[in-house]
């Protein structure tokens, strides 16, 4: 027992070599001549981003969060924007770190930390990714019931069961359309990154178009009487409804995890990762001084606020449109989730804690089948099956632990390179005092979340935040950093500190339903880990037979 317990947590503490990045930005793995291809432009990652943030969130989050803010939901866009903003900026140091390899963040956190912690951010972020193609493919399939709705001789006659769901029970709800999507796009992406990535811009182009379009059209409609006053409800609606919208703008780690087929990665990927999120940002702003101008929050609809603005007004046209933009974004962000899963299998795979069918690329296609068949298969049983809007409830726990470890990551990294070769005659090391002080500050941020969400007394709440401030001037003063080559984080530690604390503020307001599937989870992965994971994991075999050579297109140039 003790002899099995040693293995288990020395293999769960190995972590994976920081390789340096390679001397030719556009060299590209392959092993055995089987491996990605880089053929993704700068012009390709911004569209990336973009898709996979804007989808009918646009369209619907805004007038949500407006009835209770008011017209504040601009300031609700601002602030998670800027949270978002600080999250990218340590997910673009890592993509420049790490320009040779997917992986993302389940990458990051197996160098920075150990194998056991990287499986546990890989398994939550995959759930949320699974959970999250379903709910979005269910949607697609409504909202392009409902175009097809609008010729007069279909309109009530498709069974609900087609494209809306048919509700069983509480749980099953069977949708026939929704799996059909999963399979169409699951084989745009088998067939090449080239042919996916054609499919992307256009609709991507297509949808981004359609939401300038809406805020012109609808600018000429403001009255800037509705924009008073600002926040009926308080400025504590407008935090509320940043917690809420925080998760319409997440989906610019997608271009870190195609750092693998990024033409330049350690230029691109930082100016991918920040170009499409500020696109997103100024494209949600708009949207909302729109919606908030046309019609007084009170008024506005639950399901489709920002169509239903514009039929208020007569423009009947643009709400059509609408329906058109909504469908080209839900397809975006299908699209490229199923693509960032895939490529999260493949890293995993290649490590060895998942089977080495995971790791498999097509020899001449260049893309991870296997992986992106199985990725499919999922979202299309959870689609087809399942009511996705009870299993919402249990979302985003793994976006914002993921953010929170990579934020982690940028701190560790640079101690990593600073401290490796010293020796401390301390009781602690200064590694293990920069994690209790990165522990303490996620500790303030969840205690300042869950006492802000039962309204609990302001003083305590200052209290938490002082602790974790303190904490955070400790980790500044008591580590030494250098600086990464390529892209680096601004302000390190305190503004990967910042974020760690602002995303499990946001974890602490998740349903206690979320909770429990955090907790739930990760004892099923430890349980995989013992079992399997532990005794097939290699952090180095993957590495070593990575050959780099330079993609067709690239030697062309």
């Amino acid at each position: 027992m003790t002899s099995c317990f040693g293995h288990f947590w020395s293999s769960a503490l190995r972590a994976k070599p920081l390789s340096p990045p390679s001397s030719s930005g556009t060299s590209v793995r392959t092993n055995s001549g089987q491996g990605l291809i880089r053929r993704l432009s700068l012009f390709d990652l911004i569209l990336l981003g973009i898709g996979a943030s804007i989808g009918a969130g646009i369209f619907v989050v805004t007038g949500t969060v407006a009835r209770d803010a008011g017209p504040g939901v601009t300031i609700s866009f601002i602030i998670a924007g800027a949270s978002c903003v600080l999250n990218a900026l340590c997910y673009a140091e890592l993509a420049s770190r790490f320009p040779a390899v997917v992986g993302g963040a389940y990458l990051y956190t197996y160098t920075a930390f150990n194998e056991l912690t990287a499986f546990l951010v890989f398994a939550q972020l995959m759930l949320d990714y699974h959970i999250g193609a379903a709910s979005i493919a269910r949607s697609l399939a409504g909202y392009i019931v409902s175009l097809i709705e609008l010729i007069p001789s279909l309109r009530d006659n498709i069974p609900a069961w087609v494209g809306h769901g048919e509700d069983i029970s509480g749980v099953l709800s069977i949708n026939v359309l929704a799996p059909v999507l999963l399979v169409l796009l699951t084989i745009v992406l088998c067939w090449g990154v080239g042919e996916s990535s054609i499919v992307n811009c256009v609709m991507t182009v297509t949808k981004v178009v359609i939401v300038f379009v809406v805020i012109i059209v609808g600018a000429f409609e403001v009255d800037v009487s509705n924009w008073t006053p600002f926040a009926p409800n308080g400025f504590k609606t407008i935090l509320t409804g940043a917690t809420v919208v925080f998760f319409a703008y997440v989906g610019f780690d997608a271009v870190a995890n195609s750092a693998e087929e990024s033409k330049r990665p350690q230029r691109d990927l930082p100016l991918g990762i920040m170009g499409s999120l500020l696109v997103c940002v100024v494209l949600y702003v708009g949207v909302c001084l729109v919606i908030t101008g046309m019609v007084p929050y009170q008024l506005l609809g639950e399901d489709a606020p920002l169509a239903e603005a514009f039929k208020s007004k007569g423009l009947k046209y643009v709400a059509v449109l609408i329906s058109f933009g909504a469908v080209a974004g839900l397809t975006t962000t299908l699209l490229v989730g199923l693509y960032v899963q895939s490529r999260l299998y493949l890293g995993i795979g290649r490590d060895g804690l998942l089977p080495s069918i995971f790791a498999k690329v097509h020899p001449t296609r260049h893309t991870p089948i296997h992986s992106q068949i199985w990725v499919g298969i999922v979202a299309m049983v959870l689609a087809g099956l399942f009511n996705v809007h009870v299993l919402s409830h249990i979302l985003s726990v793994g976006s914002l632990t993921g953010y929170s470890v990579v934020s982690a990551c940028v701190v560790t990294l640079r101690w990593k390179d600073k401290h490796t070769s010293q020796v401390s005659t301390r009781w602690i090391s200064n590694r293990g005092e920069g994690f209790i002080y990165l522990v303490t500050i996620a500790a303030c941020g969840f205690a300042t979340g869950v006492l802000y969400r039962f309204g609990a007394s302001f003083v305590f709440l200052i209290v938490a935040a002082v602790i974790a401030i303190l904490a955070a001037c400790a980790l500044h003063f008591q580590q030494v950093y250098t600086y990464p080559p390529g892209f680096s984080c601004p302000g390190v530690p305190i503004v990967p500190a910042i974020c760690i604390f602002l995303n499990i503020f946001l974890f602490a307001q998740l349903h206690y339903e979320a909770w429990v599937r955090f907790v739930v989870l990760s004892i099923i992965v430890v349980g995989i880990y013992a079992l399997y994971g532990q005794y097939h994991a290699n952090p180095v075999s993957s590495d070593k037979s990575i050959i780099y050579h330079r993609a067709p297109a690239e030697e062309a140039e």
